[in-house]
C-alpha cells in the first residue's frame, strides 16, 4: 500500500528527507511536533499490524491514513528553511534548484484522460447532466443503471438518482450485475432480470453495441436517447411520488 501511495517515489522521498532535515535543524518545539513527531507516530501506527487489526479498516480504506501526512507543507517548509539559511545569490540558486526538483518529481496532471475542460457549472460531463435531468422524478428518488464512464459523475450531480453500484467496482468489490455489464458481450435477458432485482427504474446503455438482444422484449420501453446513450424505462416499476 505504501509503495502504491508513493507513486514514482520522488515526492515521498523528498518528504522523508525533509522530515530528517527538520529533525536535525529545526529548533522550535511546536514546529517539530507538527512536522516531525506527529507524522513519525502516524507512520509507526500505519506499519503496525496490531493497529491495523484493531481499527479494522479494509485495505482499500486503510491507506487513506497516509492522507494525514503533511507532505506538501513539510517539503515547502523545509525548502524555505534551507533557502533562509543561504545568503546572497546562493539563496536564489537554492530556491530554483528546489523548484526544479519538485517539477521533475511529478507529472503534468492535466494530461490525464480523467481531466477535461468543464462543460458546465457542476464540472461533470453535460451528457450526465442531461440524462439525470431526463430521468429525475420530482418528489422521489429513482434508481438507474449507468455505464462505467458515468459512475464517477452521477453522485456528484444529484442525490435523487441512485445506482445499484458505483465506482467501488473498480477497486474493492463487484457483484453479479457489474460483472455482467463488464462482459465482452452482454446477455440482455440476464441484464433485464438483474436490473429488476436491483429495482432499477432505468437502464442507460452506452453507445457501443455489445448487447445480445433487446430490452424492449423484457417490459422496457425506449424512454429517450441522449448523445447516443439509450435510456430504457422499466414499465413494471413504481414511479409514484413517495415524499
Amino acid at each position: 500500500m505504501f509503495r502504491e501511495f508513493m507513486g514514482n517515489g520522488l515526492i515521498v522521498g523528498w518528504y522523508l528527507l525533509s522530515v530528517i532535515y527538520l529533525l536535525l535543524q529545526e529548533k522550535r518545539k511546536h514546529v517539530r511536533i507538527l512536522f516531525v513527531y506527529v507524522p513519525c507516530i502516524l507512520l509507526l501506527l500505519f506499519f503496525n499490524p496490531v493497529f491495523a487489526w484493531f481499527i479494522g479498516l479494509m485495505e482499500e480504506i486503510y491507506w487513506r491514513l497516509l492522507w494525514l501526512l503533511p507532505i506538501t507543507m513539510t517539503i515547502a517548509y523545509a525548502a524555505v528553511h534551507i533557502c533562509g539559511r543561504a545568503r546572497g545569490n546562493a539563496r536564489i540558486l537554492t530556491a530554483v534548484v528546489c523548484m526544479i526538483l519538485l517539477v521533475l518529481s511529478g507529472s503534468y496532471v492535466y494530461r490525464s484522460s480523467g481531466i477535461v475542460k468543464a462543460e458546465n457549472e457542476y464540472h461533470v460531463p453535460q451528457t450526465v447532466v442531461d440524462i439525470c435531468d431526463a430521468i429525475i422524478i420530482p418528489g422521489r428518488e429513482v434508481r438507474a443503471l449507468f455505464p462505467d464512464e458515468m459512475l464517477y459523475y452521477v453522485r456528484q450531480y444529484t442525490a435523487l438518482v441512485r445506482m445499484p453500484y458505483g465506482r467501488e467496482i473498480f477497486g474493492w468489490g463487484s457483484d453479479e450485475l457489474s460483472n455482467l455489464m463488464h462482459q465482452e458481450t452482454v446477455d440482455v435477458s440476464s441484464l433485464a432480470k438483474l436490473a429488476k432485482e436491483y429495482q432499477c427504474h432505468y437502464v442507460i446503455l452506452p453507445k457501443e453495441d455489445k448487447f445480445e438482444g433487446s430490452l424492449l422484449d423484457y417490459d422496457y420501453i425506449l424512454f429517450d436517447t441522449i448523445d447516443g446513450y439509450r435510456i430504457y424505462k422499466d414499465t413494471t416499476m413504481n414511479f409514484d411520488v413517495v415524499f
